[in-house]
């Protein structure tokens, strides 16, 4: 085979080529997810606003403890909605396309930098702090709940933030 042979584009590199072209392009596939993750934190705003309105409603009938469950209500809702915020941002730089927000003021210090151990530990965290948030309205509602119930949430929740603190020494280990 003579050097000039091995210049010119093979059937095979044009292939090679198309497929790849077609495998890149093929990320724009998951950007409707995000785009659905997106219509979820409307959903999640709907319901803090209902909330909102019900504890404001109740606020001189309610006991002290049915506000603070709405309140703690009002907490879940917006960690849930943070945590929809980090994968939607996170997931579609990672995986779609980098966000142009022409270095906007309000852009997030952590957007752009955050890879996929980054996400991780982010969804991990949050998802420990909410369920420390559920895990506190329902000690605050513990007679309605019994032992093996208690015992269940806690498990889970326990294994949450095992799972975390692994994770968390992993990634310590690993970088």
């Amino acid at each position: 085979m003579d050097e000039s042979s091995s210049s010119k584009p093979t059937k095979t590199n044009k292939i090679e080529s198309v497929l790849e072209c077609f495998i890149f392009n093929g990320r724009w596939l998951i950007a409707p997810f995000f785009v659905g993750l997106l219509f979820a934190v409307i959903v999640l705003l709907i319901k803090f606003f209902k909330q909102l309105y019900y504890m404001g409603s109740s606020v001189f009938s309610a006991s002290n403890q049915d506000m603070l469950v709405a309140i703690l209500t009002l907490v879940d809702t917006t960690l849930l909605a943070g945590l929809l915020m980090i994968v939607i941002f996170s997931g579609y730089e990672s995986f779609v396309s980098k966000l142009k927000t022409n270095n906007h003021e309000d852009r997030p210090a952590w957007m752009g930098k955050v890879g996929f151990s980054g996400l991780k530990m982010k969804l991990i965290s949050a998802i420990v702090a909410i369920s420390a948030v559920e895990l506190l309205k329902v000690f605050l509602n513990s007679a309605q709940y019994s032992s093996d119930q208690l015992i269940f949430k806690i498990v889970i929740h326990l294994t949450f933030v095992v799972s975390g603190v692994l994770f968390a020494h992993g990634k310590i280990i690993i970088n």
